[in-house]
């Protein structure tokens, strides 16, 4: 089939060269909306951004992704280095549709051993670097964190608690009975002998275990040859926890000292990327990404953008080992090491041990996407299930499910969770603070009315044309009947319907498995209980549940630290701070009259009065 060939989008790329600079950088490409569709990157964005205008050479992905070009932008850089991460930071902020697109919205842990205090402390850590000590890291995640941490617990025994912790306790706590803790806060161990197992962990984190061992175990013959049975035994503990953890690590591992292993796999379409961390000769874990890209993008093309999204906002270690060869790998380097401040190697083993890690990342890697692709296939065929079920065209690509919660109408909150082929989409969820102030407390029927008014009004002032798909294929509501007809009557008069409504009631006493559910023009039915459609809706009916509960509690755990204070009209932190030093409590400023209002200061007479009517109701 013949492509159509969409004018427009060229025209405004014409436009564009005009002004288009030929120095290195980054160029973005806009829709009508102002959303951005690609960010670019080229040596010379002039004669890059001109091949776009050679309309029928295009695939036809890049056809579309022109066709729909309203307006461009350009950033000039100095070297096409700079370019690249320019470009993988653009695309993690606007996740532009054109772009292969890493789904990394968690940040590393790691471990923190603090030096800011006579007795450090050891501890995860996630997040901004505001406190002095040093961190080891990153991690996969917080379950090899926590493996580590559980092991340096039983051989080093440094402290864990906070620091108010540490100065309350009058006695040993449990992780004391247990071994995990050399209890510095009931002086149960000397400053210098702590001093040591800060060393001897700092060693450990660094790599450096061998002369560790040697050590346990020279402690542990001394303390026997001096007949101190019991302090030998904490040696030999000590000592045998250290060769646990080290038989974990292979003697393929202790061969990669800094470096991240970085393996690709290619099946049905879809590319699976698995990465090992290594610091110090151990391996910290490993993670599996499935970047979205389009099918007709190389596994070399995916890997380098990957690589390039990964490390805009994370350190990057000396080396850098992946499974396949790059389109532009030698820029890729350019551009890491310019990022790290220092020399960065990116190289694909061959031979030696190193390949054997690589070829141990890529078994990982192709077994990761056999288990996302019969995880997919079986979304897909739960989505079908569905469709026919509700008879739906077509299996939703987007479904939209509502739950409301509140305290006996107080801080009410909805909720909205989103689900499509890929499971749940949390970063769609929405939640809606009810604001009406018409609504009797405890209304559900209000509060569904006024979340689904502010959704779908935003949809058809924002998305009327239905082009950025944003719009649901179906909606399920946590309700019965009653509820169903008063959304149903709410998108009726926003003139909305054609998008399937179906509300899930629990059925007779209220269990489990015997839910209900209805839809506008159809009677009441249920499923059989070993239904996995059933399954399926229930989990999409708790996370709503479980989303507008987290909400409600946010907001009312907000409120619960609010003053009275703070609505009065002109009071600040430094007046309210001078008012409850005055007065000691906000229920004794509402009941002070004027004049001893007056007398607190910075409160003038017109201000004392303000607060006099605020709480007086005049």
């Amino acid at each position: 089939m013949t492509p159509v060939i969409e004018n427009d989008g060229v025209a405004t790329i014409k436009r564009h060269l005009k002004t288009a600079p030929t120095q290195p950088g980054v160029y973005r490409m806009f829709d009508a909306n102002g959303d951005v569709l690609y960010v670019g990157k080229a040596k010379n964005i002039k004669a890059r951004v001109t091949s776009y205008t050679r309309f029928d050479q295009l695939i036809i992905r890049i056809q579309r992704m022109v066709s729909a070009t309203r307006s461009m932008v350009f950033v000039t850089t100095r070297t096409e280095a700079e370019a690249l991460l320019l470009e993988a930071s653009l695309i993690k902020r606007y996740r532009p549709p054109y772009n292969v697109l890493l789904k990394d919205d968690k940040s590393f842990p790691y471990i923190l051993l603090r030096e800011d205090h006579a007795w450090p402390q050891i501890s995860k850590h996630r997040g901004a670097r505001r406190n002095k000590g040093r961190y080891y890291g990153p991690f996969a995640s917080a379950s090899a964190v926590n493996e580590t941490l559980n092991t340096l617990q039983k051989v080093f025994q440094l402290r864990s608690c906070s620091d108010s912790m540490l100065e309350g306790r009058s006695r040993a706590c449990l992780l004391h009975q247990i071994k995990r803790c050399s209890a510095p806060c009931v002086n149960k161990v000397s400053a210098s002998e702590y001093a040591d197992m800060v060393e001897e962990t700092r060693a450990f984190l660094e790599g450096r275990t061998s002369h560790i061992q040697k050590r346990f175990a020279e402690a542990m013959q001394e303390a026997s040859d001096a007949l101190d049975f019991e302090r030998a035994a904490v040696f030999r503990d000590r000592l045998r926890a250290l060769t646990q953890i080290q038989s974990h690590q292979s003697m393929v591992n202790a061969m990669v000292d800094e470096a991240d292993v970085i393996a690709a796999a290619e099946k049905g379409g879809q590319i699976g990327i698995q990465m090992f961390f290594y610091r110090n000769g151990q391996n910290w874990g490993h993670r599996a990404y499935f970047p979205r890209h389009d099918k007709t993008e190389g596994i070399g093309e995916v890997l380098e953008a990957f690589i390039g999204q990964f490390y805009a906002d994370k350190p990057v270690p000396r080396q850098v080992l992946v499974s396949h060869d790059m389109p532009e790998m030698a820029l890729l380097t350019d551009a890491l090491s310019t990022h790290a401040g220092r020399r960065v190697e990116i190289a694909i083993p061959k031979r030696g041990r190193k390949a054997d890690v690589m070829k141990e990342a890529i078994r990982n890697a192709n077994e990761a996407l056999d288990r996302r692709l019969a995880e997919s296939a079986s979304q897909t065929r739960l989505l079908e299930g569905v469709a026919e079920l509700f008879d739906l065209d077509a299996p939703p690509e987007r479904i939209e499910v509502y739950d409301n919660s509140h305290n006996q109408g107080t801080n009410a909150v909805g909720g909205m969770v989103v689900a499509g082929p890929e499971g749940f989409m949390k970063n769609q969820y929405r939640k809606f603070n009810i604001k009406s102030e018409d609504l009797t407390p405890g209304d559900d029927f209000g509060m569904m009315r006024e979340v689904m008014t502010r959704r779908f009004a935003r949809l058809l002032k924002e998305d009327e044309n239905r082009e950025r798909g944003h719009w649901p294929d179906l909606v399920l509501i946590d309700g019965g009947k009653g509820q169903l007809s008063s959304v149903a009557e709410t998108l009726e008069e926003l003139g909305v319907s054609d998008v399937a409504l179906v509300a899930i009631s629990k059925g007779p006493d209220r269990n489990a498995g015997r839910e209900q559910f209805h839809m506008p023009g159809r009677d009441t039915f249920t499923l059989p209980l070993n239904d996995p459609v059933l399954y399926y809706l229930q989990r999409l009916r708790d996370e709503a549940h479980r989303f507008a509960i987290g909400s409600h509690r946010a907001r009312r755990a907000g409120d619960i630290v609010k003053s009275p204070l703070d609505g009065v009209p002109g009071i600040g932190p430094k007046r309210k701070k001078a008012l409850m030093h005055h007065f000691g409590s906000a229920k004794a400023v509402a009941g002070a009259d004027v004049r001893d209002l007056m007398s607190v200061d910075g409160i003038s007479a017109a201000m004392a009065q303000a607060i006099y009517d605020h709480f007086h109701d005049r």
